[in-house]
């Protein structure tokens, strides 16, 4: 009998571990989830906002100037022999537009 009074105690209480879990998940959430979601939009903002004359780096090192802008693809002008080539949008990594240039 007096085992299942104490069991009967301890499974309806709460441990510390129980209360901290909330905690934990928000924080967690702040600490992984909020920064790759800013990169996320800065990355999109960075892709809407690109235009012909732009220096670009694709994901897989490629670089060069912007010749044309499409719905979901770029052409670019690749040195130095002025190869042109079509990527799609999200494969380009970084842009260095001609203001920051100067």
């Amino acid at each position: 009998m007096l085992a299942l009074a104490f069991f009967l105690q301890t499974a309806g209480g709460f441990s510390a571990t129980t209360l901290m879990l909330p905690l934990l998940v928000i924080v967690m959430m702040f600490v992984m989830i909020v920064p790759n979601q800013r990169r996320q939009k800065k990355w999109a903002q960075m892709l809407s906002e690109i235009k012909p004359g732009d220096k670009v780096t694709t994901n897989g090192g490629i670089r060069g100037t912007i010749i044309s802008v499409k719905d979901d693809a770029v052409q670019l002008r690749i040195p130095p022999d002025n190869i042109k080539l079509e990527f799609a949008k999200n494969a380009i990594a970084t842009v260095t537009t001609s203001e920051e240039e100067k």
